[in-house]
């Protein structure tokens, strides 16, 4: 008796309503197939992209005021790692478990010499900064003229009254080890989009 009822209860369905339900679970397996390969696709998108933030491009926050005016308090910044440093360029490199963004004067063996006006000279020629506002003296605790070590660089921030930079000697030059990378890129805030000379 209960199988005849059963067999009368599948009966009552139509081959159409059939179709239907088969098309209603076929969109909700592809559903849930759709899901679970879009989530996939972020995770690996978001792991590549940290990946080639740690790796390649670190991006930075800047804190402070000792890189003003080319870099403001709150901007975010992209370093870029393993790049060649010249005279003039800004790098970011550790110093007792932070990271500070400074512009490199000189590298490796080279004379460096400022006055009491701020003005800089490199092995005896004057340095033309059109990136400072102002040129002070600063804070200073080493002797010049200073010959940079080598494997170091010389670095100054452009607010020179205020930074404190290898004219200190407890900073001092730093390590290319202690280099995370060239800054090359202002992407916040976007009034101020581009690249960092």
């Amino acid at each position: 008796m209960k199988q005849a009822n059963a067999t009368e209860s599948i009966e009552r369905f139509t081959v159409s309503e059939l179709q239907e339900e088969l098309k209603r679970e076929q969109r909700s397996r592809q559903y849930r197939s759709t899901t679970r390969n879009t989530i996939y696709v972020v995770i690996v998108v978001a792991a590549v992209a940290i990946l080639v933030a740690t790796l390649w491009l670190p991006v930075l926050r800047i804190y402070g005021t000792s890189m003003e005016p080319t870099l403001d308090e709150g901007n975010i910044v992209i370093s870029l790692k393993g790049a060649d440093f010249e005279s003039g360029d800004i790098v970011a490199f550790y110093y007792e478990n932070k990271v500070l963004v400074k512009r490199c004067i000189a590298g490796p063996g080279e004379w460096v010499d400022i006055d009491e006006d701020g003005n800089v000279t490199v092995n005896g020629v004057p340095l033309d900064e059109p990136y400072i506002k102002e040129k002070a003296y600063g804070d200073v605790t080493i002797s010049f003229p200073y010959q940079v070590p080598e494997g170091r660089y010389f670095v100054l921030g452009d607010h020179r009254a205020t930074s404190a930079d290898s004219r200190l000697a407890i900073i001092g030059c730093i390590a290319e080890e202690q280099i995370v990378g060239k800054i090359v890129f202002k992407i916040l805030p976007l009034s101020k989009f581009g690249s960092v000379q």
